[in-house]
């Protein structure tokens, strides 16, 4: 993004959002499921904010296998195999709080996302909205889902038709979810995003916007469903750094005034500490760590955690490459044959021959925090039956990095 056409607003707020289809919504197929008013977040030995009621949008065992097109090797031996995108996720999005999902490019991160999403039909697993499960498929449904649910995409200038003006692009979004499609209304949405004056944007196509312009856009498209859940998928990547801050702080605001429940993705875990209640480390397509964002960016516990933090720049941080911790080395393990057992173990420099045959459980440490590493062995299992606390639930008492609490430097944030 340059910045010679920035506008004094881009450097308070921005974010984008996912383009709904046409139809009508159908309330009948998709649950409302009023949560509650506010929602806090707990520990996972529960609080009196560990209520199903505050529970939004939740994942359960959410599993995605993409086949992987047959050779002449494959059809002669019958061999089908599938890319492993993502096994075995668990996680709870509340009204009012922010989830952070950290790792690696080609994690599984989006693909997650694109599942909540419904954009793509599981394998396996289930998702519940308000408490009922759901399953939408095209039409009616689709369009009642996408009305609670929306997905923020990471390039706003690709989810913005470039052939059409900003006005277009609210008042389809207003229309499509049964509002009035007025210019009053289409300024309501630019002005929650901090686009002012708002008709100084309505008749500009998106070429004629910075990148962050267009991610304000973007998010107020999303906000003309009037959703119960945003889905952020890398929001602030696209950005350059000296606005990324400012994104995050918009989605904050909207968060706390729309009681909105916020899955956020990154590979910035120093972001998610400032941003998020909750923190969810993905590797290889399975969770392996989860808790408090000041936790587990403070006290991280699973290797890969751990290698994640150290990889990001830290002016604090001493050279002395002798005092430094073992690194791990190597490239992330291919998704079509995963390895057998923990699958950070090839890359891992605290690996056991247990770590190459048996998938760790997810173990319980203090806190509300939990790994799934052979590490901690000795501490006792998480419990996985529906209705338990899993990995979204693990997150602050309301003295974290949204709170009151220590936050990242500016410079910890932009340092990706």
């Amino acid at each position: 993004m340059t910045n010679h056409d920035r506008d004094p607003a881009e450097n308070g707020s921005t974010a984008g959002t996912n383009q709904a289809g046409p139809g009508v919504p159908d309330a009948a197929a998709v649950p409302g499921g009023d949560a509650a008013p506010d929602s806090g977040t707990a520990p996972g030995g529960g609080s009196a904010h560990d209520s199903d009621s505050d529970i939004v949008l939740e994942a359960r065992g959410v599993t995605k296998h993409f086949p992987v097109r047959r050779t002449v090797g494959d059809l002669v031996s019958r061999r089908r195999r599938t890319v492993h995108a993502v096994d075995d996720v668990s996680l709870r999005l509340r009204r009012g709080s922010v989830t952070a999902l950290v790792g690696e490019s080609g994690s599984g991160k989006s693909t997650v996302a694109r599942l909540l999403s419904q954009l793509y039909p599981l394998t396996e697993g289930e998702i519940r909205l308000g408490g009922t499960p759901v399953k939408a498929g095209r039409g009616r449904s689709f369009r009642a889902y996408v009305k609670q649910v929306q997905l923020i995409f990471q390039d706003p200038f690709a989810s913005l038709n470039p052939v059409h003006t900003v006005r277009y692009h609210l008042t389809r979004s207003l229309k499509i979810h049964g509002k009035q499609a007025t210019e009053a209304e289409a300024c309501e949405l630019l002005e929650r995003v901090q686009l002012l004056p708002p008709l100084q944007y309505l008749d500009k196509f998106p070429h004629e916007l910075s990148g962050g312009q267009r991610q304000r856009v973007a998010i107020a498209r999303a906000l003309g469903a009037d959703p119960k859940v945003l889905l952020a998928d890398e929001p602030v990547s696209m950005l350059d750094v000296s606005i990324r801050l400012g994104v995050l702080n918009l989605l904050r605001d909207l968060k706390e005034r729309l009681h909105l429940a916020i899955l956020y993705i990154t590979h910035d875990i120093a972001s998610a500490r400032y941003f998020a209640d909750t923190t969810l480390v993905m590797y290889a397509g399975r969770i392996v760590e989860g808790g408090d964002s000041e936790t587990v960016t403070q006290q991280p516990a699973h290797p890969y955690t751990q290698l994640l933090i150290a990889s990001a720049p830290d002016p604090d941080r001493l050279a002395d490459e002798e005092a430094q911790e073992e690194t791990g080395s190597g490239e992330p393990p291919s998704l079509i044959s995963p390895p057998g057992g923990c699958r950070f173990h090839p890359r891992c420099p605290k690996a056991m021959e247990r770590c190459r045959t048996e998938l760790p459980p997810r173990f319980e440490l203090d806190d509300g925090q939990w790994a799934a590493c052979w590490l901690y062995e000795d501490r006792p299992v998480t419990t996985a039956v529906p209705g338990a606390p899993v990995s979204g639930d693990v997150t602050g008492t309301g003295t974290g990095p949204t709170g009151s609490g220590p936050t990242a430097s500016t410079t910890e944030v932009a340092a990706k």
